[in-house]
């Protein structure tokens, strides 16, 4: 699984541009589903059939958050925009990977009192991204404006932790498929959505319910771990401490039976879990839990450190529980 999440990571995919992605889930479960679709807005979903009439939706966002150019200088500097929830500050002194090229982003100022004042209050204004170009021509046919840039970031293993880019939500990704993988017989279909666009506002969401009616569906996403230095005190997240089943978030409340029934499952099978309050920020369960008439809906968290930094970090024991989870919950839930 370890080789899973590398590729996953360390592909191309911010929100819009998610195909490099899918490709690298189809390629995996070639062996593993019955099924699978594109639908109009480009989310992937695949299925394995069950006999039992019952249709459960994993779902996990395979976008991650960017840049995109919005202009280019005389010189051939490169003026960006943020895809998703940028935090400027991380995004300073590191590279930034386009299709074809690959920049540095740095602060400007002319003086050393200036570059100071842009760093203390910093935003995309004063910032840039260097490809090397000595012109405007040079810098547009290497990357014209409307191109996104990710983090350029490797995977690499910590020990006991895995640190990437895009763990957010390339972990929940990675995970789904080791479900489907893992599932050799199963009572219920089990549907697994890669949607697109989750980082812009829950966009692939709303839509990857709406034609395969499930009765269920669970976001497989990451949540904050507050295990770390004067981390945020009202959140109890911590890695190694198992799957985070989630009561509610800033964007939804999950729904009760379910959250019940996965806290039942994890006791069970003796498989560790923490209860997740997540004081901001949501998962695509808001968005399917109000497709069509509505949908019982809640979400299973990996805890991560440092989202949306280029080195995203969770605990190989937290994804491997995870996955246990739902394959309990595949198997027994609804």
């Amino acid at each position: 699984m370890i080789d899973l999440i590398k590729k996953l990571t360390e592909a191309y995919g911010p929100s819009g541009r998610e195909s490099e992605v899918h490709k690298i889930i189809l390629e995996e479960l070639s062996d593993h589903i019955d099924g699978y679709k594109f639908d109009a807005v480009g989310n992937l979903l695949v299925w394995k059939y069950g006999s039992s009439g019952k249709k459960i939706l994993f779902d996990a966002h395979s976008d991650e958050i960017g840049l995109v150019v919005t202009n280019i200088t005389e010189k051939g500097f490169l003026r960006v925009e943020s895809v998703g929830g940028v935090l400027p500050h991380s995004f300073v002194g590191h590279r930034v990977r386009f299709p074809n090229a690959v920049g540095v982003v740095y602060v400007e100022g002319e003086s050393e009192e200036e570059r100071k004042k842009n760093w203390t209050n910093l935003s995309l204004d004063s910032m840039f991204v260097d490809i090397g170009a000595k012109s405007y021509e040079e810098a547009k046919n290497k990357v014209p404006i409307g191109s996104f840039g990710v983090y350029d970031s490797y995977f690499y293993q910590m020990g006991e932790y895995l640190v990437s880019k895009a763990m957010d939500d390339r972990i929940g990704c990675a995970v789904i498929v080791e479900v489907l993988k893992r599932l050799k017989s199963c009572p219920n279909t089990i549907i697994g959505s890669f949607s697109v666009q989750e980082e812009v506002g829950l966009v692939g969401a709303s839509v990857a319910a709406y034609t395969l009616v499930p009765d269920v569906c669970i976001a497989v996403d990451v949540t904050d771990s507050a295990d770390y230095p004067k981390a945020f005190k009202r959140h109890a997240m911590a890695l190694n401490k198992g799957p985070a089943i989630k009561i509610k978030d800033r964007a939804s409340i999950s729904n009760r039976q379910v959250v019940e029934k996965l806290v039942e499952l994890a006791e069970a099978s003796g498989i560790p879990y923490q209860m997740e309050v997540l004081a901001f920020g949501g998962t695509n369960a808001a968005a399917l839990q109000r497709t069509r008439a509505g949908i019982a809906a809640a979400t299973v968290s990996v805890p991560t450190r440092y989202v949306h930094t280029p080195s995203e970090t969770v605990s190989v024991s937290d994804v491997e529980n995870t996955v246990q989870l739902l394959i309990e919950y595949a198997t027994k839930g609804v």
